[in-house]
Formats: C-alpha cells, sequence, structure tokens
C-alpha cells in the first residue's frame, strides 16, 4: 500500500490549475446511460473512482472511448446487462448513481448495495423511495437493489426529501428526465454539482429548471440525445489546496477554479486572516508569513459550510492563534481524522458532534494513517506544517479524490513525496 512522505515547515508557493470536480464527474458519467447517442464528457479528473466507474460500464457491455486528454466518450447503446456487481460497487458509494438511469431507459437495474468512505450512516433509502414514488417496484434481496419500471415506464411524481441528500436528488432528478409527466423535487440539495448534472441533462435534451435551488422541476421527454460537456472544477480541491497555503502561511493562485461556488470557504479563510483575490476563473491567496486565527464553524448542507472542508479547517485551526469550535451536521461519525492529529501534538478535545481545537505553535511530524477521504488531506495540510517528517498510510484514499497530489504541492514547493507499498 502505498504511503505520502512529506518533511513540513515549507510555506507553500505558487501556482496550480485545477482538476475537475469528482462529485460533478460521477453523476454526469452515470447521467451518458440515459442517452441514445454517444456522451462525451471533458474535463474528468484521473482518479481511481472514475476508472472505477468507466470499469462499471466495461462490465454491462459498453466500451466508453477516452482521449489523450482524459475526454470520455460512452454510448450506451451497447449495454448489455443491467447489473452493477458488489466487488465493483462495494468501493465506490457514487456507483448508486446509475440505479436511476438504469431503470429509466431500460426499465430495469439490479446495483449492490454501496460502499465508499467510512464516515457514517449515508442509506440509500432516498433513492428507492423516490424511484417507488414514480412507480418503480423495488426489492432489496442478497445485498442488491432489484428495480424494475412499471409498464408504460416511469410516471412523474411529486416527491419531497425528509433530508438533503445530493446523490439522492441527483438519481431521482436523472430518473425523472425519462417519466412520463412532471416531477417536482422538493428539499432537494442546492449544491453547484447538482447543478452542473443538470446542466449536462439539458445540453442531452432534458427539461430541467430550479437546478441550485430547494425546489427542481423536471418535465420527461421522450429520449435523451448525444452532448458534449466539460466537468465544472472541483471546489474541494481548490479549498484543500488554499487551506493548505493559509496553514503554512504561503501564497497560491489556483487556476480554472469557480470562486462563487466557495463563498463559505473564501469567507472562513479571510476571517482567519488571509488575503483573498478572486477573478472569474481564478483564486489567489496570501498569507503573508503570518499564522492563521482560529475559525468557528459550522458544517450544513450547501450553500453553508461544507462538510467536505471541514477537516481541513481543524488542522488549520490546530495550528492557529486561539481557538476554534468546529460543529459537524452532516456526517456523524467524521471526526476520526482528531486522533491521528492528536498523535502529532495537536490539542482538540471531541464532544458528541463538537470539536474544540486550541491552537499550538507547532506540531511534530509521526506516522499516522488516513481514515477517508477529507481526513487523508487533512493529515497533509497537518504534515505541512510539522516539524520533521509524517509518513501517511493507506493513501489510497486520497487517491479516491484528488489528482496528482504529492505533483501539485511539488509545485507550490512542498517537500513531499510518494514511497510505494
Amino acid at each position: 500500500m502505498d504511503k505520502l512522505i512529506i518533511t513540513g515547515g515549507v510555506r507553500l508557493n505558487g501556482e496550480i490549475r485545477i482538476s475537475g470536480a469528482k462529485n460533478s464527474a460521477l453523476p454526469i458519467l452515470a447521467a451518458t446511460l440515459l442517452g441514445d447517442a454517444p456522451v462525451t464528457i471533458c474535463n474528468l479528473p484521473h482518479l481511481h473512482d472514475i476508472t472505477t466507474m468507466i470499469e462499471l460500464f466495461g462490465r454491462m457491455g459498453i466500451e466508453p472511448i477516452i482521449d489523450e486528454k482524459l475526454s470520455v466518450e460512452v454510448d450506451a447503446r451497447a449495454i448489455k446487462t443491467l447489473i452493477a456487481p458488489y466487488e465493483l460497487v462495494k468501493t465506490m458509494r457514487a456507483s448508486i448513481l446509475v440505479l436511476g438511469p438504469l431503470v429509466a431507459r431500460f426499465g430495469e437495474a439490479e446495483v449492490a448495495l454501496p460502499g465508499g468512505c467510512a464516515i457514517g450512516s449515508r442509506p440509500v433509502d432516498l433513492h428507492i423511495r423516490g424511484l417507488e414514488a414514480m412507480g418503480a417496484i423495488i426489492n432489496v434481496e442478497a445485498g442488491y437493489i432489484k428495480a424494475k419500471a412499471p409498464e408504460g415506464g416511469l410516471r412523474g411524481a411529486h416527491f419531497f426529501f425528509d433530508t438533503v441528500s445530493v446523490t439522492g436528488t441527483e438519481n431521482i432528478m436523472m430518473a425523472a428526465t425519462l417519466a412520463k409527466g412532471r416531477s417536482v423535487l422538493e428539499n432537494a440539495a442546492r449544491e453547484p454539482e447538482v447543478v452542473d448534472l443538470a446542466n449536462c441533462l439539458i445540453a442531452m435534451g432534458a427539461k430541467i429548471s430550479g437546478a441550485g435551488t430547494d425546489t427542481i422541476t423536471i418535465d420527461g421527454v421522450e429520449r435523451l440525445g448525444g452532448a458534449r460537456f466539460s466537468v465544472m472544477p472541483d471546489r474541494i480541491e481548490t479549498g484543500t489546496y488554499l487551506v493548505a497555503a493559509a496553514a503554512t502561511g504561503g501564497r497560491v493562485k489556483l487556476k480554472d477554479t469557480d470562486p462563487t461556488a466557495l463563498e463559505a470557504v473564501l469567507s472562513k479563510l479571510q476571517e482567519a486572516g488571509a488575503e483573498v483575490t478572486t477573478g472569474a476563473d481564478w483564486i489567489e491567496l496570501d498569507m503573508k508569513g503570518k499564522r492563521p486565527k482560529a475559525v468557528n464553524l459550522r458544517t450544513a448542507p450547501y450553500p453553508a459550510f461544507p462538510t467536505d472542508m471541514q477537516a481541513q479547517f481543524i488542522a488549520l485551526n490546530a495550528i492557529a492563534e486561539g481557538t476554534g469550535t468546529v460543529i459537524e451536521t452532516v456526517f456523524e461519525n467524521r471526526f476520526m481524522h482528531v486522533y491521528e492529529m492528536t498523535r502529532m501534538g495537536a490539542q482538540i478535545m471531541v464532544e458528541g458532534n463538537t470539536a474544540i481545537v486550541t491552537g499550538v505553535d507547532k506540531l511534530k511530524g509521526a506516522p499516522v494513517m488516513a481514515t477517508d477521504l477529507r481526513a487523508s488531506a487533512s493529515l497533509v495540510i497537518a504534515a505541512l506544517v510539522a516539524d520533521g517528517d509524517t509518513l501517511i498510510d493507506r493513501i489510497y484514499h486520497i487517491d479516491r479524490g484528488y489528482e496528482c497530489i504529492e505533483e501539485k504541492l511539488q509545485m507550490l514547493g512542498a517537500k513531499i513525496r510518494r514511497v510505494p507499498g
């Protein structure tokens, strides 16, 4: 198993390009199953989860064509099986996103219950109930969701999400594009990735309004066609490099990104003492060598502060001036990185869903273990500001969400290298 060795104490400085968003690319790849002509997706990040989704298509009989720029052309007309097997699905929660498109387009699907990061309960009941509201008959047997559309296909429905669910919103929105009549999704997720998926579906011929608000209306159409679509920049990757620069007292310019998708994060970075300037597709952060100030934050669905940036800010608070309180309201098991950071000398007290972080002058390098994707990123940030060497184990989590993380950090001056397992 690969490991990262990081020698801390270097201020990050320089420019890097931000990759396409994994959390946008995966549902958009699933959406290609709805098209009855080839769909080309550009700006895909080169990540393990993307490779897994493409491999899943291969198992279904679809042979995606990948060009030298990592654009992928998918022609779902070649599909031979409607089963998403457990050995692929177990590593990637987003594989549940093929359920809605398969049932809507082909009338049935068999999708293994998914795996992914161990960050708490993320039930699929909203996906199932949404499809049942559209007339699907669903049974969960032997670890598989077996779904069948009613005779004549899915029907438009009015569906209220009990809790805000990004993948639930995406799955039901995709299914509704080919359902007969109008669907209205209430208490829908408002994330930019949901908007990106809606824009891709609209490019394929779908009729969708309200994406980005809590009520999305979809008028079903008879068919969706081909399209060429470019995935939005990754706002969480952007935020992670901004926090890394702020923690080290450095200066970075991030290109090919979208500042409008990161307002809550940029506001907290300014509160921490960073000078932030933005353009249409770039963000520059400069700490001018200063130590950050501790910030208080509370995670909540978009447009509030994202849960996927919580761990990175705990790393920032760990070496900041003062004490910061971090409240996690989205996932109940998302402080696993805290115990690894305390091995490096961080002073963090966890009480239920709240972490109280008292900044220390210096962290100390130590062997630590990544427990989930964003926890891994927070340990990288902690290692960048620690004295001495930090060895981060189980970095396959990092590779699920960050394209070429060591190369990008090296471009910013970090002393980081990958050691093959």
